[in-house]
């Protein structure tokens, strides 16, 4: 053998060693899929951003509607309009990178089914993509803070935090549908249910004040209930305050969620060319 050749070396069970290196370097591939998607959305149409911009700022209005004109709920001293949106924020950014991350190991059935590269990335993807919404709705939210001359006070500097929890619940639970859906196609009928239930159960439409202070720790069983209240806490200044307890139980359980379904991913991963 000359000194110009080169011997290729296959080692089994390169992708279990050398996973984690693996997604790193796959990294080009992740912003590839991340971008792929956003243009799909975005390019050459007003409806991805209209869609954006439109479908959390009807919601506030019906919400607005319900709660506040109908039901004379209280509003924190806030407008009415700030309060519901500063909700829905945290919650569209969930529930479009839940059911986004949720379906999308199927809807690239083909690329996962030839080549092999670190799944992790495709429904990792969908959650940045769901991401860039959640900036563009903040918009949103600014116009109406300046609408109503509603100031942000130093609280605005923790909203990071809140960002970083909510990321961290639709990537736990978008891993655990994504690695079901593979398996139990059912879940593409149910994840929309979820979604929808999961919006009436939180406190999107109205605040956590409300609650008998004897079941409040109870409702935060719903993770979602600790982020909304920590974006409101942020973004509304001294006009809420945030329930401790029930944020720290909605932290535990969203970094339960979030890692027990990197566990199940990655245990499930190995079957998902197989069995799409």
């Amino acid at each position: 053998m000359s000194a110009t050749q080169q011997v290729l070396i296959i080692e089994a069970g390169r992708s279990e060693r050398h996973y984690w290196r693996d997604l790193w370097n796959y990294r080009e591939l992740f912003f590839f899929l991340a971008w792929r998607d956003i243009l799909v959305r975005y390019k050459q149409t007003a409806i991805g951003t209209m869609w954006a911009l439109g479908r959390p700022l009807l919601i506030m209005l019906v919400f607005t509607l319900v709660f506040s004109k109908l039901a004379k709920l209280p509003s924190e001293g806030v407008p009415y309009p700030i309060l519901v949106f500063a909700a829905l924020l945290p919650w569209q950014f969930f529930a479009s990178a839940f059911s986004g991350a949720g379906d999308s190991l199927v809807s690239n059935s083909g690329m996962i089914s030839k080549v092999y590269f670190p799944r992790l990335v495709v429904p990792a993807g969908a959650v940045i993509v769901s991401f860039v919404d959640f900036l563009i709705s903040a918009a949103i939210l600014v116009g109406l803070m300046v609408w109503y001359g509603f100031a942000p006070s130093l609280r605005m500097l923790a909203l990071p935090l809140f960002v970083f929890v909510v990321f961290a619940a639709a990537m736990g639970a978008g891993l655990w549908v994504a690695a079901l859906n593979v398996k139990y196609r059912d879940f593409r009928i149910i994840v929309p249910f979820m979604v929808q239930f999961g919006l009436y159960i939180s406190p999107v439409g109205f605040s956590t004040a409300i609650v008998p202070e004897q079941w409040r720790l109870l409702y935060s069983l719903n993770p979602m209930v600790g982020v909304i209240d920590g974006f409101r806490w942020a973004i509304l200044g001294g006009n809420t305050q945030l329930y401790w307890p029930g944020f720290l139980l909605s932290l535990f359980l969203v970094m339960v969620i979030l890692i027990t379904g990197i566990v199940y991913f990655r245990k499930t991963e190995k079957t998902f060319a197989d069995v799409i």
